[in-house]
């Protein structure tokens, strides 16, 4: 089993917290993990990447090769777009559809949509709005994990306990919002089995 992950968005909407929670359910579940730096302006509006890989046998590199990955999941659609060279064929991409306008000359929504068309394997969901209606509207980013949680090998029970881990520190209450999260994230994808 080994799992390649994109991880992309804009500074400040949650990419670490996506990864830590990730690795946290890596590790508790004896699994390999690799992620590699944090590429891009990790300050607030700047592109931020990184690439994660899972695996059940050593992984020997932190970066993934071209037409590699397994999913995409991106907090801003236009960051989603711009790895779609390392997707493999059958890859999944999970990105949010609200913009994040944080450059001059941002594609035009249906420009964006339009090449979502072309991509066979996808979920596209409002995490912001779901995470406001949850009464949680800092939490989209733990909405979309929930999202892709079925294509990370990893179960969602591990998961969970990844979220109880790293958000922890911060107090029950933020542990059971982000728990909601990450199962009205997974409630929203076909066929998600939350066991």
């Amino acid at each position: 089993m080994k799992t390649d992950i994109i991880l992309a968005g804009v500074g400040g909407q949650g990419i670490l917290s996506i990864a830590a929670v990730i690795g946290e359910a890596a590790l508790q579940n004896n699994l390999f993990m690799k992620q590699a730096e944090v590429h891009g302006m990790s300050q607030r509006g700047g592109d931020v990447q990184s690439h994660l890989r899972i695996s059940d046998k050593p992984v020997a590199s932190d970066l993934i090769p071209l037409g590699n990955v397994d999913i995409i999941i991106s907090l801003e659609p236009m960051e989603a777009l711009r790895y779609l060279h390392y997707l493999k064929k059958d890859g999944w991409v999970v990105t949010n559809s609200k913009p994040f306008e944080n450059i001059p000359h941002y594609p035009e929504y249906g420009k964006l949509m339009e090449e979502f068309d072309k991509i066979p394997h996808k979920i596209i969901l409002d995490v912001e709005q779901i995470a406001k209606d949850l009464g949680a509207p800092r939490s989209g980013n733990v909405v979309l994990l929930g999202a892709a949680a079925r294509y990370l090998n990893i179960g969602f029970p591990g998961l969970e306990n990844g979220i109880r881990s790293i958000f922890g520190r911060k107090g029950d209450e933020i542990v059971e919002m982000n728990l909601n999260a990450l199962r009205a994230g997974a409630e929203k994808t076909e066929g998600n089995d939350l066991s």
